[in-house]
């Protein structure tokens, strides 16, 4: 009866849609990502073709695990929450259906065209400007839902959770589309309105706050509601989750430039954008120690509930990439790292430890809820699934950490007569092993997706079966 009632109260339908789509581009996205970090392996594996090359698969990776897995995620829990949260159903079913098959339209056209070479160049901001308008125009539809659900509340306070998941709908629509504002010279190529060191500069502004705003802002959204849920503990502190939210979002825009060191971006943007960076470590640490703290009193649940060990990993892990995030933004400190693998590993570090493994334990906590099960059918594959992503994750950013570190000490090595010790070829040799090792990383990460696949498939299916036999318990009463 009471899941009766939550499906009349809610719009759980959309949130549905959004939680599958998650596992789906997530196994789409990491298999393509799996592919490109072979073909550093085997170049061969580019088969010679256009379609297949490192330079076009690349952005088709990038695209389908932040837009694509993310996206579905956040689209999902941020539905989700809201609707929990403010006991009310969202704003309109028909502008949420919207939102789902629009940014699946998005996600197949950026599947179509990546291949194909169609792209801005610029990095994360790639899809070509009628693809750029249908995104935002699903993106403003977004947030009219999500911002007419909290304005129909029940309640008169507004949860933590959805002031990050507001923040980061309004930044990401401002960053989309100042940057991709473009000149249009066909249907599929255009270029930038802006030129030189401006457009540099507008494009990290937007593709770190893509990091700060969608990949950081929307999933601490997730980890302030669901972390408490699946600890069965109110959060630690919720005066330290206001100061979080209001440091963070003041902070975080204006690191952008720390992409740009020794470039012809001006001296004192890039300093400013180091010492923001720096600054933005308060914050972030902040954030990470109220989730940590929210398990006083239940830290013994991890012995027994993997789900739960998922959030607590993902918050170690934005802990760690928060702290080496700034670092690397100290100049000294780039002048090694920039351009190597370090900076690919510290990006994974956040990726697959943070942005996935909240992912995962969210999914995990929400699925059975929304097709009426008690928990996944399967709790041991949860756990192979955990030991699986967590395995992966450190082999991957362990082996580009020292990739990374060696590269930049090989490019820096000079001879007494001023001649580079290392030529470029050397360099690269040297770092085929850790490329290996990646590969491996990457390899289980992706087996641990599809288990998750096979599980949730598995708990659907008892579902179905499950309401299936009410249903024929209904109508044979009824007669």
């Amino acid at each position: 009866m009471s899941t009766a009632i939550q499906e009349n109260a809610y719009n759980y339908k959309v949130v549905r849609q959004f939680a599958i789509a998650t596992v789906i581009w997530g196994i789409v996205g990491m298999s393509v990502g799996v592919l490109i970090a072979a073909q550093l392996v085997w170049p061969d594996l580019n088969f010679d073709l256009p379609w297949t090359s490192f330079g076009r698969l690349r952005p088709l990776h990038t695209n389908a695990v932040i837009f694509a897995f993310g996206g579905s995620a956040l689209f999902a829990t941020s539905y989700y929450v809201v609707q929990r949260t403010s006991q009310a159903r969202l704003l309109s079913d028909s502008l949420a259906a919207f939102t789902f098959w629009g940014w699946q339209a998005v996600i197949v056209l950026a599947a179509i065209t990546l291949p194909l070479g169609y792209t801005t160049t610029k990095e994360y901001a790639e899809l070509e400007w009628p693809i750029a308008i249908l995104l935002a125009v699903v993106w403003v539809t977004y947030g009219i839902v999500f911002f007419g659900t909290i304005m129909k509340r029940k309640t008169s306070h507004i949860y933590v959770g959805n002031w990050f998941f507001g923040a980061f709908i309004v930044v990401t629509a401002m960053l989309h589309i100042v940057n991709h504002i473009s000149v249009p010279v066909t249907f599929w190529k255009s270029y930038s309105a802006y030129a030189g060191a401006t457009d540099a500069l507008i494009q990290w502004w937007y593709g770190h706050n893509a990091v700060g705003f969608f990949l950081t802002t929307g999933f601490l959204g997730m980890m302030y509601y669901f972390v408490p849920k699946q600890a069965e503990r109110p959060i630690y502190s919720y005066r330290l989750s206001i100061v979080h939210f209001w440091a963070l979002i003041t902070l975080y825009i204006w690191a952008g430039p720390h992409h740009l060191h020794y470039t012809a971006l001006p001296d004192w943007a890039q300093s400013l954008g180091m010492v923001m960076s720096i600054i933005l470590l308060a914050p972030s640490w902040g954030g990470m120690i109220n989730g940590m703290m929210t398990l006083s009193g239940a830290w013994h649940k991890l012995r027994h509930d993997p789900i739960l060990r998922f959030l607590v990993v993902s918050l170690a892990f934005y802990g760690m990439s928060t702290f080496e995030g700034p670092m690397m933004a100290i100049k000294t400190v780039n002048a090694l790292s920039h351009y190597t693998d370090w900076t690919v590993g510290h990006v994974h570090a956040g990726a697959l430890g943070w942005v996935a493994m909240v992912t995962i334990g969210s999914m995990y906590h929400l699925i059975p809820r929304l097709f009426g099960r008690e928990q996944m059918s399967s709790i041991g594959l949860i756990n192979a699934h955990f030991w699986l992503a967590t395995i992966g994750t450190v082999l991957y950013i362990a082996s580009l950490w020292v990739n990374g570190i060696m590269q930049g000490l090989m490019w820096r090595a000079v001879n007494s007569d001023g001649t580079l010790t290392y030529s470029f070829a050397e360099a690269l040799s040297a770092a085929h092993y850790g490329y290996i090792v990646r590969l491996i990383g990457g390899s289980f990460f992706l087996a641990g997706m599809l288990l998750m696949a096979w599980n949730v498939w598995r708990t659907l299916r008892v579902a179905d079966y499950s309401r299936a036999t009410a249903a024929a318990r209904i109508a044979e009463g009824a007669h």
